[in-house]
């Protein structure tokens, strides 16, 4: 039986109300899918088999923290976090870091770790900006920093890196834009038109200036290895890349890993 035109038209309004009322859902409820403070992606926590100082940052809010000073001579890693989980979910990582000659801040955004507000990509960056910002005020210069992203917090590290001179900055998985990236999962949608954060890494990473190591698995199914094979293209020099066939977006933090962090860091010496 052949629909009228008047029932095809019917049809076509009511799947567009859809389309639209779906839309406008997830318009304003986008960040709690972006971000996700309770969820546990990373490994089984782990004990911390060194000591770290609990200490609080003031921004907008005051962000939880740890910090190692391991000797005044070394350089911080000021480390940003990904989307997802606690400060403790990063131990596994910690623990590998702390075995360097590196001291280290690992900073939890607003609305993570226990933390009140909530996470915006400006919110980030200010969150950012106040870590750096206290490294300073305890006698850290910049050029004795080396900023860490990890994931999300490439976006955060890149926009920090651009605006400052540090000792080197080390990317974990990084992703070009967040528009690009939404249009993997969400390719149905006007993202362009919807997106809030955007976290246009690719537009800024040319303003960096500081030596940079980007780490990324060629089987990440979150973040497209191409994405930071672009990154590492658009890259100043100096650069350095350690790309692995086997790993996926939460990297195997294993021995050539770390081992290549750790050369990366002499180098900057």
């Amino acid at each position: 039986m052949k629909l009228d035109k008047m029932t095809i038209g019917y049809t076509f309004l009511f799947l567009l109300l859809i389309y639209i009322i779906i839309c406008i859902v997830i318009f304003f409820k986008q960040r709690s899918l972006m971000y996700h403070p309770s969820e546990n992606n990373y490994l089984d926590e782990n004990q911390l088999n060194h000591k770290v100082e609990q200490i609080i940052i003031p921004s907008d809010n005051q962000l939880n923290s740890w910090y190692f000073e391991k000797d005044k001579n070394f350089k911080t890693l000021l480390f940003f976090h990904g989307n997802a989980g606690s400060l403790e979910n990063r131990i596994y990582k910690l623990n590998d870091l702390s075995k360097l000659d590196l001291n280290y801040l690992i900073v939890a955004y607003r609305g993570f770790s226990g933390n009140k507000g909530s996470p915006t990509e400006q919110g980030l960056y200010k969150d950012a900006r106040a870590a750096k910002y206290w490294l300073n005020l305890n006698n850290i210069s910049d050029q004795n920093i080396i900023v860490y992203g990890e994931s999300l917090g490439t976006a955060v590290a890149i926009d920090l890196a651009k605006d400052h001179k540090f000792a080197g900055i080390i990317l974990e998985s990084p992703f070009t834009s967040m528009l690009k990236l939404s249009r993997k999962y969400y390719a149905w949608l006007p993202t362009a038109l919807l997106l809030k954060d955007k976290y246009e890494t690719d537009k800024k990473i040319n303003k960096v200036f500081s030596p940079i190591l980007i780490l990324h698995g060629r089987k990440d199914e979150i973040v497209p290895f191409e994405m930071g094979e672009t990154l590492f293209k658009k890259a100043n020099n100096p650069k350095f890349n350690y790309f692995v066939d086997n790993d996926d977006h939460m990297m195997n933090f294993n021995e050539d890993l770390v081992n290549s962090i750790n050369q990366f860091v002499k180098s900057l010496n």
